[in-house]
């Protein structure tokens, strides 16, 4: 399953819970986690389709709820922007422990500027991305103008925020007065990427000036143009999370395929824990092979059988339109459907025997274009002829020796 869920424990021995969304075809090469906005949770779609755009491009991400919010334990009204921060560094070390230490630290609004402090204190952060982040965490009392004077005269108010009450209590305040985000960003000395639309009335672009001034090399800024503080539109998310990805690839390290080579034109590499995950070199190409996950594999890629009868099936099709096209044959299109089984020879002598199987390719082959049904009989037969074919029909040999 490339979505998991998992629990683990904050600075107060309280649960958190998120998801870890893996690569669906390779093993990630670097794992990330995603900071929500202000009393948002987890199951943002934002969320959602920036990190679908990451596991795209090999990394896995770690979203999950803040203290007191969505599944995660605690009372939000007990919570403050410190412990947002120290609930960062709980799911860096649980991926530390449990899988590989978190390089990328995304923050959405005020999980923005707690992704900042953090990544201050988790070592293994080499870039930390931005979105629509205030410079100050401050900035966020204004989120809060309808009950700050009841905070200040009774220690706690009753704030509605997106259609939901929340208990804010005067520590919560008091922590947001001791955060200067733009001096921990000066010395943060750690490649930055600050996202913010100018039409956001949430966070003002002017908190990414602020930020970005502060900010020493390298960082980048790049607007969300026409997007709105939520990114409620799927597009804007959607870009959010591509850009994010491109650019992190320039800070994080990323396993180079490059290291498979071979005088051959086919190398295949299985490391002794990655069960039946195989990365392999094919002439000029990289690709992985793989099993289905109910004999043990990922899924990360075609079953050797299944390379095979992709061989099969892009040598007759190939073959079939060289034919067409030294013919003057109008065929618009060639489809070459192929499987692979062991069934019975149709004359077995006895067809109880295991020996009685052969390996079996079973093609089927659409053609599209305007040719008559002589011309289709002419090519079904140039079909037998494609070299693949020819192979798997002749006696063959595989020579092994060891390289030292």
């Amino acid at each position: 399953m490339n979505l998991q869920k998992i629990t683990f424990k904050n600075a107060e021995g309280q649960t958190l819970v998120g998801r870890l969304e893996m690569p669906v075809d390779q093993h990630p090469h670097n794992y990330a986690i995603f900071a929500h906005c202000f009393t948002c949770n987890k199951n943002l779609l934002a969320i959602k389709n920036i990190g679908k755009a990451l596991t795209a491009n090999g990394f896995a991400v770690l979203r999950f709820d803040f203290t007191g919010l969505g599944e995660s334990e605690g009372d939000f009204a007990d919570t403050n922007f410190s412990g947002n921060v120290s609930d960062l560094v709980a799911a860096a070390r649980y991926l530390g422990n449990h899988y590989k230490a978190p390089t990328l630290l995304i923050g959405h609004s005020l999980g923005g500027a707690a992704s900042i402090f953090a990544a201050a204190e988790i070592p293994s952060v080499k870039a930390v991305a931005t979105i629509g982040a205030p410079s100050n965490p401050v900035h966020v009392q204004h989120l809060l103008k309808s009950g700050i004077a009841e905070i200040e005269a009774n220690g706690k108010a009753v704030v509605n925020l997106s259609g939901r009450d929340f208990t804010i209590k005067k520590q919560f305040l008091d922590d947001l007065e001791n955060k200067p985000l733009t001096t921990v960003a000066k010395k943060l000395r750690k490649p930055l990427l600050l996202l913010h639309s100018p039409q956001d009335d949430t966070v003002g672009i002017k908190n990414a000036e602020e930020i970005y001034v502060a900010a020493h090399h390298p960082k980048s800024f790049v607007s969300l143009d026409g997007a709105d503080h939520l990114l409620m539109d799927k597009k804007d998310s959607q870009y959010v999370g591509k850009v994010i990805a491109g650019w992190s690839q320039r800070y994080v390290d990323i396993p180079s395929e490059n290291t498979l080579k071979t005088k051959h034109q086919v190398v295949a590499s299985l490391d002794g824990e990655d069960g039946f995950t195989t990365p392999m070199k094919v002439g000029r190409h990289f690709l992985t092979a793989d099993e289905p996950v109910d004999v043990g594999g990922n899924d990360y890629g075609p079953s050797p059988y299944e390379l095979v009868s992709a061989g099969l099936s892009a040598c007759t099709a190939m073959t079939i339109q060289m034919y067409a096209k030294r013919k003057g044959w109008p065929v618009e299109n060639v489809q070459v459907h192929t499987s692979y089984d062991k069934s019975h020879a149709e004359d077995c002598m006895d067809c109880e025997s295991d020996n009685a199987k052969i390996d079996t390719f079973n093609r089927e082959i659409k053609l599209t274009g305007n040719i008559d049904e002589k011309q289709i009989e002419r090519i079904l037969q140039i079909a037998d002829k494609c070299p693949v074919h020819r192979t798997l029909h002749s006696k063959t040999q595989v020579i092994t020796k060891l390289i030292t």
